[in-house]
């Protein structure tokens, strides 16, 4: 469980509006909902719902493997047992088609959303295909989405509030190799950056670096497989592989970059 201590203002931002979120839905008798949390917020989330006692909530992001999810607080008389998108009616689908030759990337949807002047926690994940990419919205934006978005970048792009036969799940990973002298954070921090010690341990020491979704700053930190990884303004990772040892005493490592 992650935790509380040392939360940013961020944070206690956050809290602040989970915990009115689970008054709201106790005092009015309806759900309330946040917008979409990424995986660290998800866990902060958690542990203080367990602190509090909360017990009458979700996450749900539009389909099963979501990473980012909206936080649902619902009243005692909901059956959270009942599928989860008949209780989320707030999260729409966003089918984009395009040419398949015309390769798009997360980045550029996100930028062009952005550029709508929609904000990060209106949206969901953002699977993408050959000539198809399928998001996940707030409702609230959907239609700015679909009346305004014409373009990806220099790519045209069509629009429907629906979801298509198949989801595009493929993830896709830049895998990076290299060896470290010991399995501390600062030093895998320096492979995925490809900066200094000095500089990695700097970027540890602002905050800037989370461990399985919580925030470390600690440059000694034991790093393992199947952790993850992600760095602000670098990007997330996941410790595929972690321990065999050269000849020269150094430690192999396979870490995967999400794309």
């Amino acid at each position: 469980m992650m935790n509380l201590q040392n939360l940013t203002q961020d944070d206690r931002y956050l809290l602040a509006r989970v915990a009115d979120a689970f008054r709201t839905a106790d005092s009015n008798g309806r759900p309330k909902y946040t917008g979409f949390l990424d995986e660290r917020q998800q866990e902060l989330v958690k542990a203080f719902a367990a602190q509090q006692h909360f017990h009458q909530y979700l996450f749900f992001g539009g389909f099963e493997s979501a990473a980012r999810k909206v936080l649902g607080a619902f009243p005692d008389y909901t059956d959270l047992m009942q599928e989860p998108a008949a209780l989320f009616d707030c999260i729409q689908p966003v089918t984009l088609r395009y040419r398949a030759q015309d390769k798009l990337s997360h980045r550029d949807f996100l930028g062009s959303l952005m550029g709508l002047n929609i904000t990060r926690e209106s949206v969901g994940d953002i699977l993408v295909g050959e000539g198809i990419a399928v998001l996940f919205v707030l409702r609230p934006v959907l239609p700015i989405i679909l009346e305004e978005l014409a373009k990806v970048g220099r790519v045209g792009v069509r629009c429907e509030n629906a979801l298509p036969s198949e989801l595009p799940l493929e993830e896709h990973f830049l895998e990076i190799k290299d060896t470290v002298s010991s399995l501390r954070l600062d030093c895998i921090v320096s492979v995925l950056t490809k900066l200094s010690r000095e500089k990695s341990a700097a970027l540890i020491a602002q905050g800037l670096v989370t461990q399985n979704y919580e925030i470390i700053q600690s440059n000694s930190r034991a790093v393992q497989a199947g952790d993850t990884v992600s760095i602000r303004g670098y990007g997330k990772f996941s410790v595929a592989e972690a321990g065999n040892v050269t000849r020269k005493g150094r430690i192999q490592v396979l870490c995967k970059k999400y794309l």
